[in-house]
C-alpha cells in the first residue's frame, strides 16, 4: 500500500495535469466561439455558390470540354484529408484517418491508384507512420488552427493542377463537419470532375428542387469565360468549407476530451484524498495503539 508521501506526490501530480487541461478547455472554448462564427456564417455563401456553378455548368451545353467537367477513366484518385496540426482532440483525427484508409482500399480494389493531399501534421504523420508517402508539394500544415483562404487557395491550386495534368483523374475530400462542440460527423464528398450527377445534387438539395434545372441560357460573357471564373472559385470554396469546418471541429473536440479529462482527475483526486486520509488514519491508529500497549507493559 502507498504511503502518505507517495499519496501526496501523486495529488499535486494530478493537480497540476487538472490546471493544464482546464487551460486548454478555456483555450479551446475561446477559439471555437470565433471559428463557430466563421463558418455559421460562410456555409449560406458557399451553398448559394455551389447552386450558380451548378446551374450555369447544367445550362452550359455547349462547355462541355472544360477541363474541370472532364469526365475520364479512373487511374488515379486523390484524397484531400483534412485533420488537424496537433492532437488532444479525441477521436477526432482517427476517425478522418480511417475513413481515408476506407477509401484508399475501396479505389485499390477497383484498380485505381490513390495519392493522399493532407492538410495537417496529424493526418500526415500517420500516414508517414503507416509508411504511405506524401508527394512533395500535396502536404499542407501550420494552417488549421486559424486558417485563411490564401490556404485554401493554394490546397485548391494544388488539386486543380493534378485534375488538368491528369496526374488525377478523380479526387474526393474528406473533412469533419462541425454540428456541435460535442458532435462531428465525417464526411466524404466528390471535389473533381463536376459532374452532372454531383452538380443536379447540389440544386435538388436546396428550397428550388421543384425547378426546372435544365433551362436556356444565354450567356455574357461566353460560357468558357464564366466557367473559367465559377469552377475554380467553387473548388477553392470547397476546399474553404472543408478547412473551416475541420477547425471548429477540432476546436470543438479539444474542448470536450479536455472537459472530460478534467472531471476525470477531480475523480481521481477524490479517490486519492480519500485513500491518503485512510493511510493518515491508520497511522494515527497504529501510534495510539502502540503508545496504549506501552503504557500497559510499564503499568
Amino acid at each position: 500500500m502507498a504511503n502518505t508521501q507517495d499519496l501526496n506526490r501523486r495529488i499535486g501530480s494530478v493537480t497540476n495535469t487538472r490546471k493544464i487541461t482546464r487551460a486548454m478547455e478555456m483555450v479551446a472554448a475561446a477559439k471555437l466561439r470565433r471559428a463557430q462564427d466563421r463558418i455559421t456564417t460562410l456555409r449560406p455563401f458557399a451553398q448559394a455558390l455551389l447552386e450558380l456553378t451548378a446551374r450555369v455548368a447544367i445550362g452550359a451545353k455547349h462547355a462541355v470540354n472544360h477541363p474541370l467537367l472532364e469526365r475520364r477513366e479512373v487511374r488515379t484518385v486523390g484524397i484531400v484529408m483534412y485533420t488537424g496540426d496537433r492532437g488532444l482532440a479525441g477521436a477526432l483525427n482517427a476517425n478522418i484517418l480511417k475513413r481515408s484508409l476506407a477509401l484508399k482500399a475501396e479505389w485499390e480494389a477497383k484498380g485505381a491508384a490513390v495519392t493522399f493531399v493532407t492538410v495537417g501534421r496529424r493526418g500526415g504523420g500517420s500516414l508517414a507512420f503507416r509508411g504511405i508517402d506524401v508527394a512533395l508539394g500535396s502536404a499542407f500544415e501550420g494552417i488549421t488552427d486559424s486558417p485563411k483562404f490564401r490556404d485554401a487557395e493554394a490546397i485548391a491550386a494544388r488539386v486543380i493542377t493534378g485534375f488538368e495534368s491528369g496526374e488525377l483523374d478523380h479526387v474526393q475530400v474528406v473533412y469533419n463537419h462541425f454540428d456541435s462542440a460535442i458532435s462531428q460527423t465525417v464526411v466524404t464528398q466528390d471535389l473533381l470532375p463536376l459532374t452532372d450527377e454531383l452538380l443536379e445534387s447540389a440544386i435538388s438539395g436546396t428550397h428550388e428542387a421543384s425547378d426546372d434545372v435544365t433551362p436556356d441560357w444565354e450567356f455574357e460573357p461566353s460560357e468558357d469565360a464564366l466557367l473559367d471564373r465559377l469552377l475554380p472559385t467553387y473548388v477553392e470554396q470547397t476546399c474553404y468549407r472543408a478547412l473551416l469546418e475541420s477547425t471548429a471541429s477540432e476546436h470543438g473536440a479539444r474542448m470536450t476530451a479536455m472537459r472530460n479529462a478534467t472531471d476525470n482527475a477531480g475523480d481521481i483526486l477524490d479517490a486519492l484524498t480519500l485513500q491518503r486520509n485512510r493511510v493518515r488514519q491508520a497511522a494515527i491508529t497504529q501510534e495510539i495503539l502502540e503508545i496504549v500497549a506501552g503504557a500497559d507493559a510499564l503499568s
